[in-house]
């Protein structure tokens, strides 16, 4: 009799644990891949044996002639989107009825990550979309842009003083430092040289609060997003407590000195003050013509003022500010080496993109305009 309910127990593990989490897209008629490797690839993925995109291509690859194919999170179903009309469809047309993402962590557990507007769910998305939103309008843009230009000179200078010929550039290590230093100038509201002071706190901190590689970080995130409630009755976090409290310091003298001595600067903390004291507002165009596949108009969700939210904590404005780390610390940097290899790899491409540029920089007498920017046709395409 034992040994009956010791093998009934096994099977009950094995179908309620192991295989009906991955049944969920099979019950939809949705193509999705065996069971078995669903396991090996999520084995792989926790081990670090396979980078997410490769993991990701495995399951976009298992459906071929389909609109979509069926994968998981884990544990959790996920729907990967193939047809390019039906992607449309749903982030562009539709996107209002998919606003909420989905949650890793708690507000609870992380406040700089749970109040964060890629975090936030249903009204409270839909106001703090429209408290934004008003922040990156072509004028704001083009007040911030003079502070992305002083970053490329100085970033220009570092490997012109080198005084040599020929220069060995990591592109990776070259490009996440510019990065930092775009977004402490134009979210945080502060001066970085991250080629020359290598060990800046301001990139030490960014790097970190950015960094989810390592064996342990990755079973503490699985661990926080399988069994959420006991993650929280354990006190454990993704962010090392030097790296919040860094930020909320950072936030918090920043707004209060300009505060107490009248500065004001046209960046993100600026505009994230303006937002709490209710003075943001959209404004009509300016005639800029925000064109091109890299730019899309905003929606009207982002324009109802009646959503403005007043009350914005310090947190709040820390949340908002952290996000430009997370949106583009790695995935700037990374985008930039995907264009100078391909650029590398392709001189013709080059050369074009070469007199486009310095066709511009010669009607602009050599100092690029956010106009100027936004009307290079091929550099658009580059990018995109």
């Amino acid at each position: 009799m034992l040994w009956i309910l010791i093998t009934l127990g096994l099977v009950a593990f094995i179908y309620f644990i192991l295989i009906k989490p991955f049944k969920y897209w099979d019950y939809k008629a949705v193509p999705q891949p065996n069971i078995l490797r669903l396991w090996v690839e999520n084995v792989r993925q926790i081990l670090q044996l396979a980078s997410q995109a490769d993991i990701l291509t495995s399951f976009y690859n298992s459906s071929q002639g389909s609109r979509y194919a069926g994968s998981y999170q884990f544990l959790t179903p996920a729907l990967i989107l193939k047809d390019p009309d039906l992607i449309k469809q749903i982030t562009v047309k539709d996107f209002d009825h998919f606003l909420d993402h989905n949650q890793f962590i708690s507000e609870e557990q992380e406040p700089l990550w749970g109040k964060n507007l890629f975090a936030l769910k249903g009204d409270r998305w839909k106001d703090m979309r429209a408290t934004l939103s008003p922040s990156f309008t072509s004028s704001k843009m083009r007040a911030m842009f003079g502070f992305m230009i002083e970053c490329a000179e100085q970033f220009v200078r570092y490997f012109q003083n080198g005084n040599t010929k020929t220069v060995t550039v990591e592109f990776k290590d070259a490009f996440t430092r510019y990065a930092n230093d775009v977004i402490a100038s134009t979210a945080f509201g502060i001066t970085c040289d991250s080629l020359k002071d290598r060990e800046n706190e301001f990139y030490i901190m960014g790097k970190e609060a950015t960094n989810f590689r390592g064996f342990w970080k990755n079973i503490k995130f699985l661990f926080i997003f399988i069994c959420t409630p006991l993650s929280k009755l354990l006190g454990i976090k993704m962010f090392d407590t030097r790296v919040s409290e860094f930020f909320r310091r950072l936030v918090k003298t920043n707004m209060e000195s300009r505060e107490k001595n009248g500065i004001v600067r046209p960046d993100m903390i600026h505009l994230l003050m303006e937002a709490r004291k209710g003075r943001l507002r959209h404004e009509q165009s300016d005639g800029v013509i925000d064109t091109g596949f890299a730019v899309i108009e905003e929606s009207n969700v982002g324009k109802e003022e009646k959503r403005q939210k007043k009350q914005l904590s310090d947190d709040d404005v820390t949340a908002q500010a952290l996000i430009f780390f997370f949106a583009g610390f790695e995935s700037v940097s990374t985008l930039m080496c995907f264009v100078v290899y391909e650029l590398a790899v392709n001189p013709d491409a080059q050369q074009k993109l070469r007199e486009e540029i310095d066709e511009t920089l010669k009607n602009c007498n050599g100092s690029l305009t956010y106009e100027a920017l936004l009307k290079m046709k091929y550099m658009d395409m580059v990018i995109s």
